[in-house]
């Protein structure tokens, strides 16, 4: 492979799901490549196909297709969704496994390696049109040993193969298709492949005898090729830094660059960033959040206010918007067009938890009871559908499904669209005779038109895939219509609510998505995240707001129960409590994968928080333990001497590649998380504990150096961690008193009110041994504080900063008001 296809070492760090990592529908295959047929590479087509043009792709036949009589492979025995989905195809798959590369060895044949996952609409489409047909698979099992991988399951076998794909040809996703050699280096690769030759490219037959040809008569040069790539890449991807921190000032720095970069991309039409196909990236918005507050801590207000105009129109946007499940809550994976509106729908938790999370801040900042009705939205969407019996909280839920029982093609949003005719096809789908008396209200409030409303923009509906149907949004004013209807504003949406109701009702009816029910330590982390911080934040909301359908409007503090159910399922199921490890997922039993660095990473982020909002000290012992664990250089991420945390332990010698990642994409990078972890212990904990944690932090950060000056837009919250671990002190708050009790669940709240990620909450209860305990081991400072200012039949709460703290105070609304100034209030 030629030298100078490979790329630049900061331009290896790529997004699980930027937006070229699911397929868009409509209109086009993004980043799908065919290499030339003449070996090795020397060149792609660059153009993308339309969809239009191959097989019908908003369908897949379902899991009872006729194949699954006839055919059953290994992949039966396996417990991921995934690969159970492709257990009766007659392909003869193998799971990621020593038992596929010795029979690779064996047979002297090249792998052929397919990775997806299971809500992935394109992975189904090439099943239906590849994997399950006879002829494809006669050719992959004469001349290849076939592996399929789960990619959620097994996220460091994709990494190192999609970064090859990404590296030679500029882009990803998946399906992710490449050959290997029998010692597992690339060949080639590609994301989809259509069946047949079309439109002047190859087909996926045409590929895999070219494969086979070139394998026969010039092995030597591929294998070389292969050799060659993965040595690259290993030298690409092995950074370190030039010095143990980042030169001064160039956090203040990277954090502006990137909300300039951000600020350039954005939509003011549409709200968002960047253009279609629109992809929700929370990272941004925290980004945007965080450099408002600190132009305004610096005197700045014309700056901050415009910041966050951006933030709010683009949550508000997006929540009005068909990305956004109205009926039922959560939010799908993105929008194929510019103005949110036709999502590709599946539903991904790692979405949910950070959706929730800056909806919640943006409320703590406006109290604008909009926002955290839509966190309250997702979380109630969580909790109804996608949470298992003993609390663990499920991935995904996938795009396609039947239009009725039996039926044996599913297609993409099924289960979300509606029509308004009065001749639909079926009285499931149909809003005419559902809602009575208010039809017309609900139709002229969610533009629902009776030939479909999928006409905001030419991206959404190119080749009339939902042609009278449609996806509801919300198109137009309330308050207006509610005036126009001369109804008081509460029991418009009151009526809206009812609506929405009636119409779940009947949804529910239908044949729903697939449900990948694995429980990944990583997702469940964020949305612990969420759940614990909302326990806290939502008791802002004014007394007697009113809620309706889809929110539950429960009491804030039931969050709090399931948020540490989660985190007591990842303990029991997935930690062992001997070697202070993780297993990185579960379903029906834990998986085979090791904990990787995002597992790590977000469950300690979660954990703190769990803490931070009132959870036991048991939650921050937990969160200590495998923080450390994460920082043994002999056992898991380390790079002692280089610097930052790899995504693997390294122990697995199938994986080729050791990454240490820093894109900030549809989830944050490992290593951007875990500087602001280190951040956030090392102000809890001191001496030289404390110390240490930062200094592991300024030493990864320092690692990403040329990322944060040349792009930072490419890693908003590492931006945010440099800028955190540039200030010279981080707040914090004390609380000291008798918990559990009502007086210190309204001074923990109060703690929460005002949006400052600068700050740490610490409760400490000096009844409570543990408590004790813990604080006099890690931080006599604060047991002191505890002991000094403990009164029996109060909480006393303190503000530090700067190795000063404020007065005692015992008053929420005396302690939300000091925290409440922009500008430090220790005194």
């Amino acid at each position: 492979m030629p030298k100078t296809l490979l790329l630049s070492s900061s331009s290896f760090f790529f997004s699980r799901h930027n937006k070229f990592s699911s397929l868009p529908r409509k209109f086009l295959y993004p980043s799908t490549h065919f290499p030339s047929l003449s070996w090795p590479f020397s060149g792609v087509f660059p153009r993308p196909i339309h969809a239009c043009k191959v097989f019908t792709m908003a369908e897949r036949t379902t899991t009872s297709s006729s194949h699954s009589q006839k055919y059953t492979n290994r992949l039966a025995a396996e417990h991921s969704p995934y690969l159970l989905q492709h257990a009766h195809n007659p392909v003869d798959w193998y799971p990621w496994s020593e038992e596929a590369f010795a029979e690779a060895r064996k047979r002297d044949v090249p792998i052929f390696l397919s990775i997806g996952y299971s809500t992935c609409h394109w992975c189904h489409v090439m099943e239906v049109e590849s994997f399950e047909n006879e002829e494809v698979a006669k050719l992959l099992n004469d001349c290849f040993v076939s592996i399929k991988v789960d990619r959620e399951e097994r996220p460091d076998v994709d990494k190192v193969y999609m970064t090859y794909v990404q590296a030679l040809y500029g882009g990803g996703g998946w399906p992710l298709s490449v050959f290997l050699s029998p010692d597992l280096k690339p060949l080639m690769g590609g994301t989809y492949f259509p069946p047949e030759d079309k439109y002047g490219r190859p087909g996926f037959k045409t590929i895999l005898r070219k494969v086979k040809d070139a394998w026969n008569n010039k092995k030597d040069m591929l294998v070389k090729s292969g050799a060659f790539a993965i040595e690259q890449l290993s030298e690409a991807l092995s950074a370190s830094a030039a010095s143990n921190q980042l030169p001064d000032g160039l956090p203040e720095n990277a954090l502006q660059l990137c909300a300039e970069q951000l600020s350039k991309s954005y939509d003011s039409r549409f709200g968002g960033f960047g253009s279609a196909p629109k992809f929700p990236r929370p990272v941004e918005i925290q980004l945007m959040l965080y450099y408002s507050k600190k132009l305004g801590e610096i005197g700045k207000p014309g700056g901050a206010k415009e910041s966050l105009k951006m933030v709010l129109f683009s949550l508000q946007c997006m929540a009005r918007g068909g990305i956004h499940d109205h009926i039922g809550g959560g939010f799908h994976r993105y929008s194929v067009d510019e103005c949110w509106h036709v999502p590709h729908f599946e539903k991904m938790l790692y979405d949910q938890g950070q959706l929730a999370n800056v909806y919640l801040d943006v409320f703590s900042i406006t109290r604008d009871v909009f926002y955290s009705f839509i966190a309250r939205d997702i979380l109630d969407y969580l909790r109804r559908d996608m949470i298992g019996s003993e609390g663990g909280i499920f991935s995904a839920e996938d795009a396609d499904s039947a239009e009725f029982e039996g039926a044996t093609r599913k297609k993409e949003g099924a289960f979300y669209i509606w029509t308004s005719k009065e001749n639909a096809q079926s009285f499931l789908f149909k809003i005419d005779g559902i809602l009575g008396e208010h039809t017309n209200l609900f139709k002229e409030h969610y533009y629902v038109k009776p030939s479909g409303n999928c006409d905001l923009s030419r991206m959404s509906d190119p080749h009339n895939e939902f042609k009278g149907k449609n996806v509801v949004i919300e198109g137009n004013d309330s308050s207006a219509l509610a005036s126009k209807l001369g109804m008081p504003f509460q029991e418009y949406f009151d009526v809206l609510g009812e609506c929405k109701k009636k119409l779940f009702d009947v949804r529910s009816k239908r044949p729903r998505p697939h449900l990948d029910d694995k429980v990944i330590v990583s997702w469940n982390g964020l949305a612990i995240s969420s759940f614990a911080r909302a326990s806290k934040i939502l008791k802002g909301e004014r007394q007697g707001t009113d809620f309706n359908f889809p929110v539950v409007g429960c009491d804030p503090k039931e969050y709090m129960e399931v948020a540490e159910k989660a985190a007591s399922f990842i303990r029991r199921h997935l930690y062992n409590e001997q070697t202070h490890r993780l297993q990185h997922s579960f379903r029906n039993g834990p998986s085979k994968a090791p904990g990787f660095l995002d597992d790590y990473a977000f469950l300690i982020s979660g954990l703190l928080d769990l803490y931070e909002c009132g959870g036991s000290i048991d939650w921050l012992v937990w969160a200590t333990e495998l923080q450390d664990m994460q920082a043994r250089a002999d056992e898991l991420f380390l790079d002692r001497e280089g610097g930052a945390y790899f995504n693997t332990p390294g122990e697995d010698p199938s994986v080729l590649l050791r990454v240490k990642e820093d894109h900030d994409g549809a989830e944050p990078s490992g290593n951007s998380v875990s500087a602001i972890n280190l951040a956030r212990l090392a102000s809890m904990v001191s001496g030289s504990k404390s110390d240490h944690y930062s200094q592991i932090a300024e030493h990864l950060l320092a690692v990403f150096e040329t990322r944060l000056k040349e792009m930072a837009m490419a890693v908003p919250l590492m931006c945010c961690a440099a800028d955190l671990l540039s200030i010279p002190s981080r707040k914090q708050v004390v609380l000291v008193g008798h918990k559990p009790s009502v007086e210190f669940e309204n001074m923990l709240a109060a703690a929460h009110t005002s949006y400052d990620p600068n700050k740490t909450v610490i409760h400490i209860d000096p009844t409570n041994t543990a408590d004790m305990e813990f604080w006099e081991a890690n931080n006599g400072k604060v047991a002191l504080v505890a002991r000094n200012n403990f009164a029996a039949d109060k909480v006393i709460a303190l503000v530090c900063q700067n190795f000063t703290c404020s007065p005692p105070i015992s008053s929420p609304k005396s302690l939300e008001d000091l925290l409440s100034k922009n500008t430090p209030s220790a005194v």
